[in-house]
């Protein structure tokens, strides 16, 4: 069979004619949903109807006859199949859908239009074959219409055509699309395993109700859920025979083979591992450009799993340092187009690819090596111990379904019954040993510790939890290593990594609790030591704890998310005193605690009240533009280089972090910094400066609250103002000049009120014609005033009635009564009304805005309500239906 009977298209070609083909059939484009689900019963988005459940469902009715989209996707539930030629976490899902919008007859037909037409994808009729249920006569007598041979179409059972979304409820047959790849494929049939017959189309034809007792009534509309894999087609488009084979896979196949000088299709084991890299890479790149951070659980550890497996593979094939991020640029260059949230992400995906590979980059260096060593020693197809892998996760943190697929890589299996029993009985093990005497320590206990402790990795970036930390060492009050401690003692508990930060950069520790099996530990502070070691100095609540034992660290959440705020406040803070102060000013010192912020820094004199306004104004505009803190890992020469500002002083290492405020190339704040940060500048919510003074020959101090902290200051300012207004004798003068000018304002309108309940002068009359709007037919006067009951306000309309010389007149008014409430008077007279108006209408729709209810006939009717804040927009309201 020939592989060039038919044209070939590039994958972004095949994209835009899908799409474009359903548009023109009326189904209206839907933009890809994030890879984070709206709906909370799904981890990842997984198909191209997730975005569209509420239709299925009936909750939401389409306008359009129908919808088209291409749909990012993400599963992992085969992931140990993928690297194989077929198998994919992320892959775009081309879709068309109907919820009862247009038929069966017409799915199927416009799917075949679309695939056989040389203005589309063109393919060769007699190389197609379809796929029905087993009792669907309609569709394989709808497929026969357009022209396909019987020979060519199948029918199968339940498990291949008929799709269910339970037990009971919706469900309907299915109709497949296969693509015959030739005789030199394995296979005899559709839907069998074999290659040969590439399925890659499924209209899934949802119409019935399956009910408790197996009935199955029609739905009141039919369904269509379809959905082509366009990777898969790609390749069939491309006259491939894999997916991987398509352009843009073989693009980051393509980076793989430069990276490690290796060819493609020359060895199994290196094709499966460029086809991995090629494949993870684009799934981490999505997943952190939708706001998936790496963390030890739900979606964040989805990404790390595929991150991780990505660096392993790129570790068989020789490469080693920091590679992902060329696989991410790859994907950002050849995707971009079509989703901007790469580009606009690039950052943090860059930040946060790089600090992965190199936290699991340690961890593979310890972790394989012994593994590697220990994998010598087993005799043909035996199994890895279950004690050695445990001994890998315990000691390296080497996860357990790596060390499963090492093995299966190298022909074993890894007694996982060993290994679960492994687990249980760790708590067991560690307390076998608490009675082993700990070597004494002096002063230098830190010193000691730090020669023969890893340092504490800390994973509190992204979470405020982190499982299953081990219990490295434990100091005691009086200085001394020791190994056991028990409920009612005080500690200094080092762990291999944790979630708490230790005090640093003027950043205070994290305070919360350990968690144990049977254990519970209170931290009352966090602080760094020697050699990066975090101690957790902690109040033993229950149970006890020994060297060797795990725990959850869980930070006290409320008192963090304040600290991060107040941190990224300090970096807004010092950005915009160099706009407004001069470059001289540098940092010299800062507190970032829950409850304030303290910034010393270098300036010769005092700032004046519009300085401090000027910097206030700065900060708070960075955060109502709710700019994203973007954190990436990089070489201190590159983080220099990029403007990134160092703290005087301060030792970095040759890999730092640095903090910037934006995605722009000149972001209004980028700093070195280890601390943690708000997500987003909007988290700050507010930013108010407190005070400002001196603290030494050049230097001042700024002492700032934000979020809560600035509510509760202004709450507390304003509270003294209400009181300075209340006796009217004390400063701020501005306040009281205010509040005298609203009792002359009050006195005055009390005057007018009076003088137009009583009977207006002939000046007041005509000001009130004047202000009159002429709608269709009439005029009327809108009028807002203080005072009036809903009782006075007749005697207001019977004012403007006659002042304006009656004819076809209307009035709507709205007053704040003595009581604090409203009343809502519309009234017209006939001429008015036979022109259309109607006060009881008006009345109606009005009520509700100042929070109350009403009604009339047409020539006049009132409402009460309890909410003055509406009656502007009441009013505005007014005018607006009545001019409509």
């Amino acid at each position: 069979m020939s592989g060039d009977d038919y044209k070939t298209m590039t994958t972004a070609d095949i994209r835009d004619d899908f799409l474009r083909f359903f548009a023109n059939k009326g189904c209206a484009l839907y933009p890809s949903s994030p890879l984070i689900p709206e709906d909370p019963s799904l981890l990842l988005t997984n198909a191209g109807m997730n975005q569209f459940k509420e239709y299925y469902q009936g909750l939401k009715t389409m306008r359009e006859i129908g919808a088209c989209s291409c749909q990012k996707c993400l599963r992992t539930n085969d992931i140990e199949n993928i690297g194989d030629s077929s198998h994919l976490s992320f892959f775009e899902m081309l879709g068309n859908f109907s919820f009862g919008g247009y038929t069966k007859a017409d799915a199927i037909a416009w799917a075949f239009e679309f695939i056989t037409d040389a203005r589309h994808l063109g393919l060769p009729k007699d190389r197609l074959y379809m796929t029905v249920f087993e009792d669907d006569d309609e569709a394989a007598e709808l497929w026969e219409a357009q022209g396909v041979s019987p020979d060519h179409i199948s029918r199968l059972g339940v498990e291949d055509n008929f799709w269910a979304a339970g037990p009971t409820g919706p469900c309907g047959p299915c109709s497949e699309i296969y693509f015959d790849q030739g005789p030199e494929f394995a296979g005899v049939k559709p839907g069998d395993d074999g290659d040969r017959y590439l399925e890659f189309w499924n209209l899934v034809f949802t119409q019935y109700d399956r009910q408790e007792d197996g009935s199955m009534p029609e739905l009141p509309h039919r369904n269509i859920d379809t959905g082509m894999g366009l990777e898969r087609i790609a390749a069939i488009m491309q006259h491939k025979g894999s997916n991987y084979d398509g352009d843009v896979l073989r693009d980051l196949i393509g980076v793989g083979e430069a990276l490690a000088k290796l060819r493609y299709h020359q060895n199994v084991a290196t094709d499966r591992s460029l086809r991995i890299l090629a494949d993870h890479s684009r799934a981490v790149t999505f997943m952190i450009a939708d706001g998936i951070l790496p963390s030890n659980e739900g979606r964040g550890y989805v990404l790390r799993r595929l991150l991780r497996r990505a660096v392993y593979h790129g570790r068989l094939m020789g490469i080693r340092g920091s590679f992902l991020a060329r696989y991410s640029h790859e994907v950002i260059r050849l995707m971009a187009d079509v989703y901007p949230e790469l580009t606009d992400n690039q950052p943090l995906i860059d930040g946060i690819i790089l600090a992965e590979e190199e936290r699991f980059g340690a961890t593979l260096d310890a972790g394989e090596a012994s593994l590697g060593s220990e994998l010598t020693r087993l005799a043909a197809g035996a199994d890895l111990p279950g004690e050695l892998a445990f001994k890998l996760h315990d000691t390296y943190g080497f996860p357990i379904d790596l060390t499963r697929e090492i093995c299966e890589g190298a022909g074993h299996g890894v007694d996982m019954e060993t290994f679960d029993r492994e687990m249980a009985a760790q708590r067991e093990r560690a307390r076998a040993s608490a009675n082993r005497d700990a070597w004494g320590k002096a002063a230098s206990v830190w010193v000691g510790l730090s020669d023969k402790l890893p340092e504490t990795l800390f994973e509190g970036y992204d979470s405020d939890i982190c499982r299953s930390a081990k219990v490295l060492a434990m100091v005691d009050t009086d200085g001394r290593e020791i190994t056991h401690v028990a409920a009612g003692e005080r500690v200094e508990v080092i762990l291999d990594r944790t979630s708490f930060y230790g005090e640093m950069g003027g950043q205070v520790g994290d305070t919360g609790k350990l968690v144990g099996e049977a254990t519970e530990l209170v931290v009352t502070d966090t602080k760094h030591h020697e050699g990066g070691l975090v101690s957790h100095i902690a109040n033993v609540v229950s149970g006890e704890l020994e060297a060797g034992d795990t725990v959850d660290t869980v930070v006290d959440h409320d008192r963090r998310e304040l600290i991060r705020r107040n941190h990224t406040a300090t970096h807004l803070l010092d950005a915009a005193l160099k706009e407004v102060l001069g470059d001289h000013v540098s940092q010299a010192g800062s507190l970032v605690a829950p409850d304030r912020l303290r910034f010393d820094f270098t300036h010769f004199e005092a700032m004046t009240p519009d300085e401090l306004g000027r910097v206030e104004d700065m900060v708070n505009a960075e955060i109502f533009a709710a700019e994203p803190m973007v954190t990436r890992v990089m070489g201190i020469e590159e983080a220099k280089a990029s403007g990134a500002v160092a703290l005087f002083g301060e030792k970095y290492g040759d890999v730092v972090r640095v903090v910037s405020t934006g995605k722009g190339e000149k972001p209004f704040s980028r700093e070195l910094c280890g601390g943690t940060h708000a997500r987003n500048t909007a988290e700050l919510g507010l930013f108010k400066i407190v005070s400002e003074g001196s603290v030494g020959s050049n230097a001042r101090r700024l002492e700032a609250v934000t979020s809560v902290g600035a509510i509760e200051y202004v709450d507390e300012r304003l509270q003294q103002l209400d009181r300075v207004a209340a006796v009217l004798k004390s400063r701020p003068i501005d306040v009281l000049a205010r509040v005298e000018s609203l009792e002359r304002e009050l006195r005055d309108a009390k005057r007018q009120l009076s003088e137009a309940t009583l009977g207006a002068s002939a000046g007041q009359l005509s000001s009130l014609a004047e202000a009159a709007v002429q709608l269709e037919g009439y005029r009327c006067v809108f009028l807002r005033l203080e005072g009036p009951t809903g009782k006075e306000l007749r005697g207001v309309w019977d004012s403007i009635r006659d002042s304006m010389g009656g004819g076809a007149v209307a009035c709507v008014v709205a007053s704040t009564t003595p009581d604090g409430r409203v009343a809502l008077l519309a009234a017209g007279t006939a001429a008015a009304v036979d022109a259309g108006f109607h006060a009881g209408n008006i009345i109606k729709k009005l009520a509700g805005t100042v929070g109350g209810r009403g009604g009339g006939k047409a020539g006049m009717a009132q409402a009460g309500g309890s909410d003055p804040t509406g009656i502007d927009r009441a009013l505005a309201q007014a005018k607006s239906l009545l001019a409509a």
